[in-house]
Formats: C-alpha cells, structure tokens, sequence
C-alpha cells in the first residue's frame, strides 16, 4: 500500500487518464476525492473507488473559478481533515475548433489558457497552505508533448501545457523547503475520450491510432490511461522523495527518440 492514510484530489477523474489515476490511488490505500465538470461520471469513479474499499468524494468545480476550486479544497479538508496529494489533470480543448495562427482567436486563447494553466495555478495556491502547515505534499501536474514537440500548431492549448511546466519548476523550487514535491508528467499519445470530440469511436479512429502509432511513437502503440496511472503513483509515493522539479514524458519513446534511433525503422527479415 504506497498510498496508506493519504488523501488525494484528482481534477478531471471523471474519465480517462484522471479515472486511472484514481483508481490507482485508492488501490495502493489512497482515499480519493474526485473533481470534473460533471457531477454523474465524478460518482461513478467516487463509487468505484469505494468498491475498493477506500473513502471517496465526487466534487462539481469548475477549475478556472478560484471560489469554486476553493470550495473543494474546503470540502475535502473538512471530509478527510486533510490534503496529500494534488493531481492536476482537468483540461482540453472542449468548445474550441482550430488553433493555428489563422484560426485562433482571443476568446479562444482566453478560455483555454483559463482551464488548462489558470486552473492548474488556483488547484495549487487551495492546496499549499495546508500543505505548508503539515510539512508534506506532492502536486503532479500534467502537461502536453504538444507542449515541447508538437506535431500540430494548436497554440493556445500548447502555450497553456508549456505554461504548466513552468508552473512546476517554479513552485518545486519554492516549496522544496517545505517538503512538498511538485513534478509533471507529459504524455504522449492517450486514447481517451479527450478524442471523442476530434474523431468519434469506430474503425476510422482505430485505423488512426494504428497509423499514429506505427509512425510517430517508437513503441509501436496508443498509450492507456494506465500507463499514465503507474507514473503518477511513483511520483505520488515515497519512492519519489527525492524528485521535485522534474518533468516525466510517458509516451513511448517520445520526444527523444525517433524512429530512426529503434529496430523499428530496420527491415524485418
């Protein structure tokens, strides 16, 4: 049980890579606290975790509300009496239609710069002091590879993902002091519902994900909410105390290798 006697509030758990990642938590001994958008798929994660055997909380809070993200941390603090871990995973793209130079406008730079980076910074500063007060805390941040290498322009979502790396940084070094571990974790390609609103479920889309794959990952795979899950655990748990500022890329060879530098790219006899 890495996780015994914490509490954990995950953002965005209603699905995904949120939903692995509370899932995850609350089998290593983590009671969790589970924040989306929406109140349904929040309390069926909440009555997952609690079929495991751990205490679970679903919250409605918009992320990019400082009274309502401030809410939830109340809330849980009230509940559980206190706050170990913060994983900032709520974001996207929801609403929004291109992102290039072209298409981009204020209206759009505004609202996803609100929920991705702005969102990220309210959940940390509704932690922290009671993570001060007790000595201890772990924030994970998740970011984007479009962040650092991206394979499409869709600036406002990247700039807000790079955006949140420097969050990371920052704050690891402010709070080191304080024994609160603050680390990100890039991913690479996910499948999640995130692509739901890019291209629906069905044979086209997993003809994608094969193609993407096979070309741009060297794994050779779509990565799982799981992968993403096992990282953030480490980072979550005592195995990591003795990382704080550092940013994690789970995405199966990317960015730093390519193609060129696997067997992959070698004839196959």
């Amino acid at each position: 049980m890495l996780l015994k006697n914490k509490v954990a509030i995950v953002t965005g758990g209603a699905k995904g890579m949120g939903r692995g990642i509370a899932l995850k938590f609350a089998e290593e001994g983590c009671d969790v606290v589970v924040n989306a958008l929406h109140l349904d798929g929040a309390e069926k994660v909440a009555e997952e975790i609690k079929a495991l055997g751990r205490k679970s909380m679903a919250i409605k809070a918009d992320i990019s509300k400082s009274a309502e993200v401030n809410d939830m941390a109340a809330q849980t603090i009230k509940k559980f009496g206190k706050i170990d871990i913060l994983v900032n995973n709520a974001g996207g793209v929801s609403g929004v239609k291109g992102g290039d130079s072209s298409t981009a406008t204020e209206a759009d730079w505004d609202k996803v710069l609100s929920v991705n980076l702005k969102g990220a910074f309210l959940c940390c500063m509704a932690v922290i002091p009671g993570m001060k007060k007790q000595k201890y805390g772990k924030i994970i941040n998740l970011s984007s590879m479009g962040a650092v290498n991206p394979a499409v322009s869709v600036l406002h979502y990247h700039a807000a993902k790079a955006g949140v790396l420097g969050l990371t940084t920052n704050l690891a070094f402010e709070l080191a002091p304080f024994n609160i571990y603050v680390n990100a974790i890039v991913p690479g390609p996910i499948e999640t519902p995130f692509w739901d609103s890019l291209q629906p479920p069905g044979p086209q889309r997993d003809a994608f994900f094969k193609a993407l794959a096979q070309k741009e990952v060297p794994l050779g795979r779509m990565g799982k909410p799981e992968d993403i899950a096992g990282p953030a655990l480490f980072l979550a748990s005592g195995m990591s105390d003795y990382i704080t500022g550092q940013v994690i890329y789970v995405a199966g060879g990317q960015p730093l290798l390519s193609h060129a530098a696997t067997f992959l790219s070698a004839p196959r006899e």
